[in-house]
């Protein structure tokens, strides 16, 4: 479901090979990187891809090279004669840019995963490649990635596309972007979608895959946080949420502790949660009656009567109520994953200290 980008501007440092293996170690099942970005020495590529490619295989994970008819004469292979040597590599998916005809990219797809330019591919195209005898079920669609503010991609638009491209068969494949270290030169995430440039990494994946017909999504700049990494393997494995929180007040915390469901019949203003309240409570006092921002967790007290116990998440500002206690609050960089906190959907909070 989920992978993550590893370029080839420097040697494989240690750094790069023990991020690899911690991506796998959380649930990452590819790789992706490029051989045809400006600013990299180009002399360099045959070097990095084998090492690259060693870490791929070491790690047990795929690895999809964007290449163009340069980047293949860079490696010394003619796409047409040399599929095999080129997957002795590590490499397990070519995805064909820049000068590459379609019959050949019909005939290589018969001996290895053919990533097409979702973004750019046309009817055109398509009838192209059938007539070539393309073997469709071993293609995937891959969109680009936007360094450049402004010139991602339009959902609606995106959306229609995917809709064109699940049609043919084989997965759709698009990008977010990181939030640790960003690639250059531009330093603005490399997401594919436009509105998700700034957005919290695994929030944008959710968006793409619930929303956008995507297959899967890969972190397009080259590192995240380890936090963020938690909280992938956490999605992936069990399909829990983590907020990462910070808490007000020790009164009662321990009813914030464990995984939280939100109810099935979801509210527009709170997340609700079904556990809550099957939970042994106490006798719970007024305290911190403020204000409920956008984010908060709450805590309905004893002036809420049977209520009392109910937890929750404001899903935007609240006007305080004296009935409700503000116990804790999610950090700004999770708050975009309230929205993700649907119907039946599971969700924990990871402690914070301020």
């Amino acid at each position: 479901m989920f992978g993550f980008s590893v370029f080839l501007g420097t040697n494989m440092s240690d750094e790069t090979s023990q991020y690899i293996k911690t991506m796998s170690q959380n649930g990452f099942t590819g790789i992706f990187t490029s051989m045809h970005i400006p600013e990299d020495d180009s002399s360099k590529y045959k070097e990095r891809i084998t090492a690259l490619g060693t870490l791929a295989k070491e790690n047990n994970l795929s690895l999809m090279v964007d290449i163009s008819t340069k980047g293949l004469s860079t490696l010394g292979f003619d796409l047409e004669k040399d599929i095999s040597s080129i997957k002795l590599l590590g490499i397990t998916g070519l995805r064909m840019d820049y000068g590459i005809s379609m019959s050949v990219i019909a005939k290589a797809s018969h001996e290895i995963t053919i990533g097409l330019n979702a973004s750019t591919l046309s009817d055109k195209d398509v009838r192209e490649l059938k007539d070539n005898h393309a073997k469709f079920e071993n293609m995937e669609f891959w969109h680009n990635y936007y360094p450049r503010e402004e010139t991602g991609l339009e959902k609606n638009d995106f959306i229609k596309k995917n809709e064109w491209l699940k049609v043919l068969g084989g997965k759709v494949v698009a990008f977010v972007p990181g939030d640790n270290v960003l690639r250059g030169p531009l330093f603005n995430g490399l997401p594919t979608l436009e509105e998700h440039r700034n957005s919290h990494p695994l929030a944008a994946s959710l968006d793409l895959i619930h929303n956008c017909f995507v297959d899967e999504v890969y972190v397009g700049d080259e590192q995240i946080k380890s936090e963020t990494i938690n909280q992938f393997k956490t999605y992936a494995d069990e399909k829990i949420i983590q907020l990462h929180t910070h808490i007000l007040s020790e009164d009662y915390s321990n009813l914030l502790e464990g995984v939280h469901t939100n109810r099935m019949d979801a509210a527009r203003d709170v997340v609700r949660s079904q556990e809550a309240r099957f939970k042994e409570i106490p006798h719970i006092k007024q305290i911190n009656t403020t204000k409920r921002k956008q984010g908060s967790i709450t805590l309905d007290n004893h002036l809420y009567g049977r209520y009392q116990g109910e937890l929750q998440i404001a899903k935007h500002d609240l006007v305080a109520d004296p009935r409700v206690n503000v116990m804790g609050q999610i950090c700004e960089q999770d708050m975009e994953l309230i929205k993700w906190i649907v119907a039946g959907q599971s969700y924990e909070f990871i402690r914070e200290e301020k």
